[in-house]
């Protein structure tokens, strides 16, 4: 938080995420401290956007959210045909570049992890596509910022771009406030409204698995694939549109939540699995580092294209 108010143009948020990889990549994360960090990586985040949810109507998430989602289907598209094509190319099986192209597309390694719950995939191919997506989220917390004040990219038009491109959530909020608040927000309610794809995608790979000739080697647990932290984000947004959130508590809860953030993004960071992006090895990195500026620019096209820019 110090080093955020110090320098706002990458803030606490971006701060938080390097820190805690740069001890994971140092080894200096203690075996007794993993737990906590992995509790703080998703359970702290999620309660985090669950605050900020707080302090936003049900009427801004849903016009965010249905002004961006031409965006996110364009970009969907767009990122797993190129998955396919350039998978191909680069000799990668089916299931590294379907679960490379799914990290990207939709939620990064949630996405990824939803997927290989429902088909039959190596945990090697896992792990090379976790430890992919997980180098290009960083990277992305990075450049987006500084992409986008080059751009002169208003906060909204910051927000909608962040959210429909950078793989996982927590990126998406390291980015998206470090921008700023209102980009932040917006960030949020676009990445969480793409989350929302994950049920979808992963529902139709289930549905061809239980249709298949694999039929009955594993069960479909829908209950953890649903991200239902997004239905306690709007029934969070709900009270405050009732009024049962008095406008005093929306800065203080603000706070809080920009607190729980930067703590949860230390906690991503340090959770890191470094092995597993020296595992990627180069070709999937090739693909990941690709579909990455693909939904970076298809992004941006399908907003100008469509008017959210």
């Amino acid at each position: 938080m110090l080093f955020g108010t110090y320098l706002p143009a990458a803030g606490a948020p971006v701060f938080a995420i390097l820190a805690g990889f740069a001890l994971a990549a140092a080894r200096w994360v203690p075996a007794s401290c993993v737990p906590g960090c992995s509790f703080a990586g998703k359970a702290l985040l999620q309660f985090s956007i669950v605050l900020l949810g707080a302090q936003l109507s049900l009427g801004e998430i849903v016009s965010g959210g249905l002004a961006s989602l031409p965006v996110m289907l364009g970009t969907f598209a767009v990122v797993l045909a190129a998955a396919f094509v350039l998978g191909r190319a680069l000799g990668l099986d089916r299931d590294v570049r379907r679960l490379i192209g799914i990290g990207t597309a939709i939620c990064g390694g949630s996405a990824i992890a939803a997927l290989s719950s429902v088909v039959e995939v190596d945990a090697s191919d896992v792990a090379y596509a976790l430890g992919t997506i997980f180098f290009f989220n960083i990277v992305a917390v990075l450049a987006f910022p500084p992409l986008g004040h080059l751009m002169h990219l208003a906060q909204h038009a910051f927000g909608v771009w962040a959210g429909t491109a950078i793989n996982d959530t927590s990126s998406v909020v390291a980015a998206g406030f470090s921008y700023g608040r209102v980009a932040g927000n917006g960030a949020v309610i676009v990445k969480l409204t793409r989350t929302l794809l994950i049920v979808p995608t992963v529902g139709y790979y289930a549905i061809r698995r239980i249709l298949g000739a694999t039929a009955g080697t594993r069960d479909v647990d829908w209950v953890a694939i649903v991200p239902w932290f997004v239905l306690w984000f709007l029934i969070a947004a709900a009270l405050n549109s009732a009024g049962f959130v008095p406008a005093i508590a929306h800065a203080p809860l603000q706070r809080t939540a920009l607190f729980t953030i930067a703590i949860a993004l230390a906690g991503v960071g340090a959770s890191a699995d470094v092995n597993k992006i020296k595992a990627a090895g180069f070709r999937p990195l090739v693909l990941g580092g690709v579909l990455w500026v693909t939904i970076s620019l298809a992004s941006l096209g399908f907003a100008r294209l469509f008017g959210v820019l």
